[in-house]
């Protein structure tokens, strides 16, 4: 916490509904966010048991100066990732870091297994074990609405929740948080799913006062200044990500037909241009943040004869329009926007989702499975079809969804077309195959979560041949060590360099100098590289789908040989670094 020594943590096992609370002295050299939860995690985590076993844990972490500064949004769920057998390392937005720093808890760890389906109700010196049987099967949106009814705290209150993907360990299960935001990645969703855990409500009714006002007001001010007048995140407000549907594909850099190409002549559809003008109704932000980035878009659905229609309202950005659109062979923003509704109601990832059936597509076309074990032909383009296959893989209706619950490179393994099923590391690939950068950050990145380190916006940049991209996206592992402290909403990663990063703590009576905070970073990474390794993980041994190869970035062909020569030269760095 601020102007203390110590690091609140609250710890809750499930199993015999306990809790404590600690202040641990030695975390505070990690800042918090992400330096904090490796550290909880690496002591809590069970490499010998199974990843979902009861004694595994889940943190939760904010961060040093979470909320308190503009843009400072995040909290970071941190896990036994079910999808990659790895580390997890998941983002979410919305109230929850407000609402931590609100009950004064800077990181809780949860392990052990409910004997019922249960919801956690926490305030600042309380944890409530609340039934939620009644909830188990429910959507999401639902369950969030049920306990706003039940439990105090509005306007000051988080709910994070699982849905059916969830409940029944889907390996890429997410959990949505306030509604519009997510842990995504990696799935949590299936980890909170094994323990019986349907949601946390968190209520934060305390405050924190700022000793020194002066100093602090400047530095907010300038940072608000430079958030809403400046361009630094205005695209963020106006068309939002989505506005890189067409800049990519311009480039020859996004995903279409499973990555069989990366540029197509009739985009147009699914343009953010496009979502703007026909789908737009309103524009949210996470607490903290006064720039707006989150798009809501708005389709029609019949639900019944004699013209009967639901007005229905999603969020949507780039990656769901590449991972649920162009992927899929998509071309209408109505069909992509109740495909991710349906997502959201399964409660699944939406990039893994679309990841997954865009592989299962091109394998069903190939006969690697018969339409006995898909119970739908899947086509590209066939948006009725994939609302069905999402529907069987929340459900795990059959053997065939339930190894495609798994992801791709599980599904792969067993039927076939290991070359195009697009994963790094078992995690389904992101919307953008641009070059050098996007394949190399995307193997090597600690995380293996989403987009770990920028390598792709290195190569929108132009920046420097593969040989200089090695220490650029090693020296961005660093620096987003530190980001992810803080938390800082990577959106605005160029609002934040050193000296703003350093001026902001210094503040709020954090006083490090440049070297302290290098050295941090360090250590952060060196702990999430000691789990990994802990884990089984080894960089040198990972294999990519050769279709990353097959397919142009950017109008250029990544040469195979050459990037498994700079991930060796990667993971040298990182035993360099491990041994310093």
């Amino acid at each position: 916490m601020l102007y203390t020594n110590h690091i609140r943590v609250l710890s809750i096992n499930l199993t015999d509904e306990t809790y404590k609370i600690e202040h641990r002295e030695d975390l505070k050299q990690y800042l918090g966010g992400v330096g904090v939860a490796s550290k909880l995690l690496e002591e809590n985590i069970k490499p010998d048991a199974d990843i979902l076993d009861p004694s595994q844990c889940i943190v939760f972490a904010i961060g040093a100066i979470s909320t308190i500064f503009p843009v400072i949004t995040k909290t970071v769920a941190m896990f036994w990732s079910p999808l990659t057998k790895e580390l997890g390392e998941s983002y979410a937005g919305g109230r929850m870091a407000m609402t931590m720093l609100m009950a004064h808890f800077d990181a809780i760890v949860i392990t052990g297994k409910s004997k019922r389906p249960i919801y956690l109700a926490i305030e600042s010196h309380n944890v409530e074990f609340r039934d939620a049987s009644a909830m188990w099967g429910i959507r999401s949106d639902d369950v969030g609405r049920i306990i706003r009814e039940r439990e105090k705290g509005a306007g000051k209150r988080s709910i994070i929740r699982i849905g059916e993907a969830g409940e029944n360990q889907l390996s890429f299960a997410s959990v949505c948080v306030d509604t519009y935001r997510h842990f995504g990645r990696m799935g949590l969703g299936a980890v909170m799913g094994s323990k019986n855990l349907k949601a946390i409500s968190i209520w934060g009714k305390g405050d924190l006062p700022i000793k020194n006002q002066k100093a602090y007001f400047k530095v907010f001010q300038d940072l608000h200044k430079k958030a809403i007048t400046t361009d630094v995140m205005k695209k963020y407000h106006d068309l939002g990500t989505a506005m890189g549907v067409n800049l990519m594909n311009e480039k020859g850099g996004i995903p279409i037909l499973n990555l069989q190409t990366s540029q197509t002549d009739d985009i147009e559809n699914l343009s953010g241009e496009t979502f703007a003008e026909k789908n737009l109704v309103r524009k949210t932000a996470c607490a903290g943040c006064p720039v707006g980035c989150i798009h809501i878009g708005q389709f029609r659905r019949e639900f019944g004869k004699g013209y009967e229609f639901e007005a229905v309202n999603v969020g949507y950005d780039y990656e769901l329009i590449f991972s649920l659109g162009t992927f899929l062979g998509l071309n209408d923003s109505d069909e992509v926007l109740e495909l991710i509704e349906a997502v959201e109601d399964y409660g699944m990832d939406a990039i893994s989702a679309g990841v997954v059936l865009g592989w299962a597509t091109e394998a069903y076309q190939n006969g690697l499975f018969t339409v006995n074990e898909s119970l739908v032909p899947l086509e590209f383009g066939n948006q009725k079809n994939y609302l069905a296959a999402l529907k069987h893989m929340a459900k795990r209706t059959n053997e065939f969804y339930y190894n495609l619950g798994k992801g791709c490179a599980h599904a792969s393994s067993i039927y076939g077309g290991q070359d195009y099923a697009m994963h790094f590391n078992g995690n389904e690939m992101s919307g953008y195959h641009t070059g050098y950068g996007s394949v190399l950050g995307s193997a090597v990145g600690a995380r293996h979560s989403h987009l770990c380190n920028g390598g792709y916006s290195f190569d929108q940049g132009g920046e420097g041949n593969p040989e200089e991209l090695l220490d650029k996206i090693y020296n961005e592992e660093l620096d987003r060590c530190i980001l992810n402290s803080l938390i800082a909403c990577l959106f605005a990663r160029k609002m934040y360099d050193k000296d703003t990063i350093l001026n902001a703590l210094k503040s709020v009576d954090v006083v490090m100098t440049e070297e302290e905070l290098d050295n941090a970073a360090k250590e952060i990474f060196r702990t999430k590289l000691r789990i990994k390794k802990m884990l089984g993980y080894r960089l040198k041994s990972l294999r990519l789908p050769k279709r990353f190869f097959e397919t142009t970035g950017f109008g250029t062909k990544i040469d195979e040989a050459m990037t498994y020569e700079l991930i060796k030269k990667y993971s040298e760095k990182c035993e360099a670094l491990m041994n310093s």
